[in-house]
């Protein structure tokens, strides 16, 4: 008789045993938010989800276990989702990534991708890594690697997918980052700070007329090279021209050098110079706005060894190189140095 009560019992658990879910659960509440949808996305999935007037959401999603993208229709970033997963995330725009948090059931394995993202961020900040020479190199991306493989190895509850991208993908994020800062070192180099700056003359103006770099000196003078077809260019537009506006009283004027060419523009110089004239009209760019005459092959773009944008360069009162790969508008590294200057 008691075996057969407790065979009761235990079938009762396992009927009412509630069964997994095999969707995710995905709500949250988005500060200052940038559209009224959230799309969540890899190369082969995508969904779009309602952003509330409120800034919250929420919906259910069948996804097979991995990291996926949300991207909220003006920047991005990473979470965890897994079927049986019920994921609450709050985020505020303003400082995106910072912000991210997640709770609920599977919350862990999205913290763990937002805190990894703010340690790259952290030790790969290439303001500072520029600043390095060319025989600190080799231990500081050393001391990365050693720092980032601990964390990444550090969580045993998190899911081996994501422990194992991590992985995989640290030595050819170091290489690249390397790269890009031997590459700066070398430039430095071959362009030292004190030497003669490359010059340019009479470079179409959109203010009217012809201006030559001859004729800016008397001030320093930072130039940003760029493009209307160029994605990261037009992201330090509201920097740069917040940067204007902090230092118009100052010995300093900023100069912006439009390398619109054919090969970008159908073939046409005409679109070119169209399109460029049409960007600063629109986007009401400031500074001195000056158009390249022969794109990428401008003899000024060919000496500053330019073969990405944007650019940025500081040149001093007496036309001689401050820095040939200067820090954008948008880094803190930027009014740092010239705070020095002036």
């Amino acid at each position: 008789m008691k075996k057969t009560i407790i065979a009761l019992c235990a079938l009762s658990i396992v009927a009412c045993k509630e069964e997994p879910k095999d969707y995710v659960t995905f709500s949250g509440t988005i500060s200052n938010k940038n559209s009224d949808s959230l799309v969540v996305r890899t190369r082969t999935y995508s969904k779009t989800i309602k952003v509330n007037e409120d800034g919250t959401f929420k919906d259910t999603l069948k996804v097979e276990p991995g990291v996926y993208n949300l991207y909220d229709g003006s920047e991005s970033t990473n979470v965890f989702l897994k079927n049986g997963f019920d994921l609450q995330m709050t985020i505020d725009t303003k400082l995106f990534d910072e912000t991210a948090k997640y709770t609920g059931v599977g919350a862990e394995h999205s913290n763990f991708i937002a805190e990894k993202a703010l340690l790259e961020e952290k030790l790969l900040d290439l303001d500072k890594l520029g600043d390095l020479d060319s025989a600190s190199v080799e231990k500081a991306f050393n001391d990365i690697k050693s720092e980032l493989s601990e964390f990444y190895n550090s969580n045993k509850n998190i899911d081996t997918t994501v422990v194992n991208s991590a992985n995989k993908s640290l030595e050819p994020m170091l290489g690249s980052y390397k790269r890009y800062i031997d590459q700066k070192i070398a430039l430095k180099a071959e362009l030292p700070a004190g030497t003669e700056s490359p010059t340019f003359v009479d470079y179409e103006n959109y203010a009217g007329g012809t201006t030559s770099l001859e004729d800016l000196k008397g001030k320093y003078t930072y130039i940003d090279i760029w493009a209307t077809w160029c994605g990261p260019c037009k992201v330090e537009i509201p920097a740069i021209k917040e940067l204007e506006e902090e230092y118009k009283d100052k010995n300093i004027q900023f100069l912006s050098i439009s390398i619109d060419d054919d090969k970008a523009h159908k073939g046409s110089w005409e679109k070119a110079n169209e399109n460029w004239r049409a960007m600063v009209a629109d986007e009401n760019l400031v500074g001195i706005q000056l158009f390249a005459p022969k794109g990428w092959n401008s003899q000024f773009i060919r000496d500053y060894k330019i073969n990405g944008i944007p650019r940025f360069i500081l040149v001093d009162p007496d036309g001689k190189i401050v820095s040939p790969d200067a820090p954008r508008p948008s880094s803190k590294k930027i009014k740092e140095v010239l705070n020095e200057l002036l």
